[in-house]
């Protein structure tokens, strides 16, 4: 009878205990990545890929305003009517979604006049996308290089402007942000111009949501002798 009871009794007790602490531990573990995730939205829009996709027409190519090598940007209305500037990421992070989001609040925490200003982001499944504010006069290179873009002129009182507004945004990145950011990808494209020409400075931060292994920078010279632009390439 001792024998029975246990080999019997004793191992089910066993697996009973065993299986309520497993499913408390799931609960803890549900509840803290509940938590995890409250603080990492704290400061953080959540945009959905459904919103985002109606947002931009299904990413339709005619809403697209800008291609380069951390993504292509397209042009899209919010269900608020807010237009924003969408960035589908081209490179896959080896990251996971949280470590995405905990990226991208040390990002929007970040305000500058300079710098792009970060609105939301979407991370669901493999899709991994930024939301920035829209600005009205695209890029540097768009202004300076388009053709549909002569009848824009850049007086050296807006071209000193733009050049000293992005020396601002680069030194508030590399030496008063917290923690500080070294840009990696300072080109024509990446500065950005509203409505009065003011340039903002954007995809910074960017370089560290790609894997460690993208490290080296090249240098080459491309465009036409008359406007000659330095292009760094992420190898």
């Amino acid at each position: 009878m001792i024998i029975e009871f246990y080999g019997i009794t004793a191992p089910s007790m066993s697996c009973i205990c065993f299986g309520s602490s497993t499913l408390e531990k799931e609960r803890i573990s549900t509840r803290a990545d509940k938590e995890l995730d409250i603080d990492l939205l704290e400061n953080v829009k959540q945009i959905s890929f459904n919103e985002l996709r109606s947002a931009s027409d299904d990413f339709h190519s005619n809403n697209r305003i800008g291609r380069g090598g951390f993504g292509t940007v397209y042009k899209g209305t919010l269900r608020n009517g807010v237009q924003v500037a969408i960035k589908k990421l081209s490179i896959e992070s080896k990251q996971g979604a949280r470590e995405f989001l905990t990226e991208i609040k040390t990002i929007s925490n970040i305000r500058h006049p300079n710098l792009v200003e970060l609105i939301g982001c979407c991370s669901q499944k493999a899709s991994r996308i930024l939301v920035y504010e829209y600005l009205e006069n695209n890029s540097l290179d768009h202004a300076l290089l388009d053709p549909k873009k002569i009848s824009v002129h850049l007086d050296w009182r807006k071209r000193s402007s733009i050049c000293i507004g992005t020396a601002r945004g680069l030194q508030f990145l590399h030496e008063e942000a917290v923690p500080h950011i070294v840009h990696r990808d300072i080109k024509a494209s990446n500065i950005l111009l509203d409505k009065d020409f003011n340039p903002k400075i954007g995809d910074f931060g960017l370089a560290k949501l790609f894997p460690d292994d993208i490290t080296h920078i090249s240098t080459r010279i491309a465009g036409t002798t008359k406007c000659v632009t330095i292009v760094h390439d992420i190898a």
